[in-house]
């Protein structure tokens, strides 16, 4: 009698500790869920952010081929003008 009570308990005892382990995997895999969903949101903005970073460099690129762009830097960083162009100096400045 003594032994089916011990066997009882050491199944019972074995019972709540594999039911406890269960509840903490089970706890872990859905904390796992939570960080897998906020890395994902993460690497969606960064991708939307790469994205119009690369059609913001793509928009630039194709102002810096423009003939106006050519000119403006021509005239303002290298003090180039068209032949035949009169610059006035304004003395004010």
């Amino acid at each position: 009698m003594k032994k089916v009570k011990l066997l009882r308990n050491i199944f019972l005892i074995i019972f709540i500790v594999w039911i406890i382990m269960l509840l903490k995997q089970e706890m872990n895999i859905n904390q796992y869920k939570n960080e897998i969903e906020v890395l994902a949101s993460k690497i969606e903005t960064l991708e939307d952010e790469l994205n119009q970073n690369k059609q913001d460099l793509k928009q630039k690129e194709e102002n810096n081929q423009s003939l106006e762009y050519i000119e403006q830097v021509a005239r303002e960083k290298l003090g180039m003008y068209l032949q035949n162009e009169r610059v006035y100096i304004d003395s004010n400045r």
